[in-house]
């Protein structure tokens, strides 16, 4: 049985569906029940994986709400008892919290596992609300058979907050496929982006902890010298509103793009991935730009270095915006520096985080 707040486009989603799809159907009887998305976020699902069965529950959402979540509780406290799941893996935050208190209050035989995609430990909530979240992971923990964490830094972030035991962390990197990448000429003139333009793409929720401020900074201050260069916007959240309104000094040079389902067509038109978060899990966007071998800019945050090699596969900097535009600035003014990084992002993306390695790792765990 497997539980997850919400399948929004992201990591979570591609990882849950790639589950879904690859594991042994001969083997294990796989169940997934999901809330609805919120409205300023697309459902991955709806708009990439419709092809995959699922039990909606609502009120199993990204909101917090007491009485919706007590009756997100007993609705699964029912699924679970007609269900009888060997196991119970939860992915997200919230789905962690229910899903795990309703096996543990419908007194389940099954096994729970979490997911920690990333976590909410910096960067979400103020220091008491915080504490509050860590002092509900460290029970939770107490009950789950397993923990896995897609980094190794994940790990490590919630260990130090005594969030359950070294022997019950498996760290699973994540695993994506790519499709079939079209020709970068093709890609960019439907995406209306002119041939000789370098393009660099935020792709995600444009929320708080993206910070997708810090991405207009470093955008204003790059365009101010870069006339060609053009910024994609994939992605939609409840800061697009302010994001717009920053950038319109370089209206020209910015393309909203919202929630897109042809990654491979953003991909191909992209030049350079740039991330600005506070915190990160194991970002799945920067793996997919690597395997179409389009190098990453990150802040290095989170498990961010375990997945860019800093001067192989992209470059990692500070929260600094000075340095990351200087960064920038280096893959603009050096196209074979570019290429290189791309192609070796390509070449270590495409071993590393395959979704055959994903089934495997997951089905490898639950059979052990």
């Amino acid at each position: 049985m497997r539980i997850i707040a919400r399948m929004n486009v992201g990591g979570p989603a591609v990882q849950v569906s790639g589950l879904m799809r690859g594991f042994d159907q001969n083997i294990f009887d796989q169940r997934l029940f999901t809330g609805y998305c919120a409205g300023d976020e697309a459902d991955y699902l709806e708009l990439i994986a419709p092809d995959i069965p699922v039990t909606r529950i609502e009120g199993l959402g990204r909101s917090i709400k007491a009485k919706d979540d007590l009756l997100v509780l007993f609705r699964l406290m029912g699924e679970i008892r007609r269900f009888k799941p060997n196991y119970i893996h939860t992915h997200t935050a919230k789905a962690g919290l229910l899903g795990r208190l309703a096996a543990i209050l419908s007194f389940s035989n099954a096994k729970l596992i979490h997911t920690y995609h990333g976590h909410l430990l910096h960067g979400y909530f103020s220091p008491a609300k915080t504490k509050v979240l860590i002092y509900i992971e460290r029970m939770l923990a107490k009950r789950s058979f397993k923990i896995v964490s897609v980094g190794a830094q994940v790990r490590d972030d919630l260990l130090a907050a005594h969030i359950g035991k070294p022997a019950q962390y498996v760290v699973i990197p994540p695993g994506i496929s790519l499709g079939t990448l079209p020709n970068s000429l093709v890609a960019r003139e439907s995406l209306g982006v002119p041939q000789d333009a370098t393009t660099i793409t935020f792709l995600g929720r444009i929320t708080g902890i993206k910070r997708p401020d810090r991405f207009a900074e470093v955008a204003l201050k790059i365009a101010s010298d870069n006339p060609k260069v053009v910024f994609l916007i994939v992605g939609s959240g409840d800061l697009v509103d302010s994001l717009k309104v920053q950038l319109s000094k370089i209206d020209s040079q910015v393309k909203f793009l919202g929630w897109r389902s042809d990654v491979e067509n953003i991909s191909s038109a992209t030049d350079i991935l740039l991330l600005t978060s506070d915190n990160e899990g194991t970002p799945v966007s920067a793996i997919q730009a690597g395997m179409a071998g389009v190098p990453t800019i990150s802040t290095n945050v989170g498990s961010v270095a375990e997945v860019i090699k800093n001067g192989s596969a992209g470059v990692l900097t500070s929260l600094d915006v000075s340095e990351i535009v200087n960064a920038v600035q280096s893959l603009l003014s050096d196209p074979a520096l570019r290429n290189r990084l791309g192609e070796s992002a390509k070449t270590d993306m495409s071993a590393r985080y395959g979704v055959a390695r994903l089934v495997t790792d997951y089905q490898n765990l639950y059979l052990a």
